[in-house]
């Protein structure tokens, strides 16, 4: 399936299990697009119990790792650079060139 957003992006939660995730805002960390998912900087906050290990003569500190978990693409909206409102993406074909376009104030995303 084609993503139409990308690393980089600045995108708002739309729908989360977690009801305080609603109206984050974060940049896009990593996109999956096989899996259709999308890491978000500060938002969907998982935890990992980390045990201590041995590898190569160093070792990994125990403790707990704070990590953003991957969230579905249809539970995150992008967030236009332009007039700064979430937005549904255009794709305008020019020579060559796909370029991604804002639904509502018609700015090009892709600058």
């Amino acid at each position: 399936m084609n993503v139409k957003i990308r690393k980089g992006d600045q995108v708002e939660v739309i729908c989360c299990a977690k009801s305080e995730e609603i109206g984050k805002r974060g940049e896009v960390i990593k996109v999956l697009p096989r899996k259709n998912r999308v890491v978000v900087q500060g938002v969907n906050m998982r935890t990992k119990h980390q045990r201590q290990v041995q590898s190569e003569g160093r070792t990994i500190t125990p403790g707990k790792v704070h990590f953003e978990g991957p969230m579905d693409v249809s539970n995150v909206m992008l967030v236009c650079p332009k007039c700064n409102k979430t937005t549904r993406v255009a794709l305008v074909r020019d020579d060559e060139k796909v370029q991604r376009v804002c639904k509502k104030c018609q700015a090009l995303i892709d600058e």
